[in-house]
């Protein structure tokens, strides 16, 4: 017994103990178990039921039993037997279900799980016409159950979920349904408040959806695009940044994105997106200060710069390799791309250079600086669609009032998209365009909690909510569906992400810009705290360091002056 007893000790105490085996890990995430907030639907066709639905809104122990009193019991005698749950948040996870007792032909029956991000989606079928998809996590399918069992099913992103009984002549007594959510039990060390509750709620919901994301290593989407997009990371890492501080998801998936990307290829196919890579590393270098991990990067960044260097043409231009990409919404615009891809070029030299004089690399940091000489001789077109027109800003190639003024500001929210609409704030910002950009994130990312959402989404656009339903319930006949009948490129339809991390950019630049938060030496050690309160009567929050956490107060006095009280770790210096 003692061996017995020693040899499973020995491998408990040595599982995740390895770095270099793939297969000692530790799942970083934990388990929550979610009762549904309330059946959206049961079916009512002749000759089927549901009876006791309501009992699955009730609390049960996760242990199947012999005896259940009064289960949810769908009976099957002709088209099927369903009903639509709705756990009143969108979660990533799976379900878990009780069968008490079932019979059909044999002593198993077969159910079907439709995951929905919207009501309408859980409710669609995969030929329907509007892009009803298995892509990336499988939310539509068909599981074999007996009595006395509890299968799980999943993962995907959801909050709804379509239960319906498949097989004719049969029955399933259900004792309970829990959702499964999975996640990272992590402090939200930042927070963000101030007298408008509508702009506190989209800081939340922000930091909420980058906070599903970040799972084993840090997704984009949680239904579709559970992957590593570099160029989607960035505006992730700068809510990251501002709601939990350092978390070690992101060095994680900055990794195995270089690690998988070998020279001369660009991450993920896209040329820009290993520009994006760079970024992220110098903010994250600016945020917590980690020269020894910046030096880790130094062979791959190096040969990274000299690759962008090889794309200045003789002409001074840019002339990235295919695939040429900004953001769908530029797609199609070449013109456009070109400015916006010339704009990130110079961006990325620019801070190749700051980090290549942090390690000490004199010579590529002279290069760096040479090609960005180069670049600001060729001349773009700066008033391009509001993406590129913002990026030139953020690169210095245009003066950010003007272009704030003839293009970014021109028919307010329209023309943004939820990835780059960061960056067009951004570039608002420098413009001093506080309380325009203000309106612009009640409007556009409002717009979508005015419609149900709890996360934000892969894309929207304000026009699509004329005579349209919200996700949170089943759309009649006459009225518009705001998830199925809408969206284009890669997210037509049902296919679209309603939790897509890329569109959390209000969360960082309210920190950075109404809470007045900007990063002047590594590590955080020199901090500018300089708030423009746009419209706001006061904000107030904490933004994470690595020396600890920074309290901030705003309040405008009678006069319209701002009066900040702030109470900062003692190795910060607050300028």
């Amino acid at each position: 017994m003692d061996d017995i007893k020693g040899n499973v000790m020995e491998f408990i105490n040595s599982c995740g103990k390895s770095n270099n085996d793939l297969y000692n890990e530790f799942d970083p995430r934990i388990r929550r178990y979610l009762i549904p907030k309330s059946i959206l639907w049961t079916s009512v066709n002749s000759g089927d039921s549901v009876e006791n639905a309501q009992t699955l809104l009730e609390k049960h122990s996760r242990q199947i039993t012999l005896a259940s009193e009064h289960p949810c019991i769908l009976r099957n005698n002709g088209d099927g037997a369903g009903m639509l749950l709705d756990f009143g948040i969108e979660i990533h996870g799976s379900i878990q279900i009780f069968i008490c007792n079932c019979a059909g032909a044999g002593n198993s029956v077969r159910i079907r799980i439709r995951f929905g991000e919207s009501a309408m989606e859980a409710m669609s079928e995969m030929n329907d016409g509007k892009y009803a998809t298995n892509d990336h996590s499988l939310r539509d399918q068909i599981i074999e159950v007996g009595s006395l069992s509890a299968p799980e099913i999943g993962p995907s992103g959801f909050r709804f979920v379509r239960i319906d009984l498949v097989d004719e002549n049969s029955y399933v007594e259900i004792k309970s349904v829990k959702g499964i959510f999975i996640y990272r039990d992590i402090e939200y060390k930042g927070n963000f408040h101030c007298n408008d509750e509508r702009l506190n709620k989209i800081w939340y919901t922000g930091a909420y959806t980058v906070h599903l994301n970040m799972q084993e290593y840090l997704w984009d989407g949680i239904k579709r695009d559970r992957l590593i997009w570099v160029g989607d990371m960035h505006p992730e890492v700068s809510a990251i940044q501002a709601v939990f501080g350092y978390n070690e998801v992101v060095p994680k998936s900055l990794d195995l994105i270089r690690d998988i990307t070998p020279m001369p290829q660009w991450m993920n196919t896209v040329s820009s997106y290993s520009i994006w890579w760079l970024l992220i590393h110098y903010g994250w270098y600016m945020h917590n200060g980690d020269l020894e991990y910046l030096r880790e990067q130094k062979e791959y960044m190096s040969m990274l710069l000299h690759m962008l260097l090889g794309c200045i043409g003789e002409d001074n231009g840019e002339h990235m390799p295919e695939t040429r990409f900004l953001d769908w919404a530029s797609s199609g615009h070449n013109q456009s791309i070109h400015t916006g891809l010339h704009a990130m070029l110079v961006m990325a030299l620019n801070t190749g250079a700051d980090m290549c004089k942090t390690l000490g690399d004199t010579a590529l940091y002279e290069k760096c600086v040479e090609g960005v000489i180069r670049l600001r001789k060729y001349k773009v077109d700066c008033k391009a669609n509001k993406q590129a027109a913002a990026l030139t800003i953020l690169a210095g190639l245009a003066d950010p009032g003007e272009i704030n003024t003839n293009v970014l500001a021109v028919n307010g929210y329209h023309g943004i998209s939820t990835f780059m609409g960061y960056y067009i704030l951004q570039a608002r910002a420098m413009a001093g365009d506080i309380k325009d950009c203000l309106d612009c994130i009640r409007d556009y990312w409002g717009g979508m909690l005015d419609f149900g959402a709890t996360t934000f989404w892969e894309d929207f656009n304000l026009d699509w909510t004329m005579n349209a339903e919200g996700i949170d319930k089943l759309v009649p006949n006459g009225k518009k569906d705001i998830h199925g009948d809408f969206g284009e490129h890669c997210y037509k339809g049902y296919r679209k992400s309603l939790c897509h991390g890329w569109a959390a950019g209000p969360t960082a630049w309210l920190s950075e810009h109404v809470m007045g938060i900007k990063i002047k030496e590594p590590g955080c050690r020199i901090v500018e705290i300089k708030p423009d309160l746009g419209d706001l009567e006061w904000a107030e929050g904490r933004y994470p360091t690595p020396a600890g956490v920074i309290e901030i107060e705003h309040r405008r006095d009678s006069d319209g002056n701002i009066k900040s009280k702030i109470n900062a770790p003692k190795e910060i210096k607050i300028v």
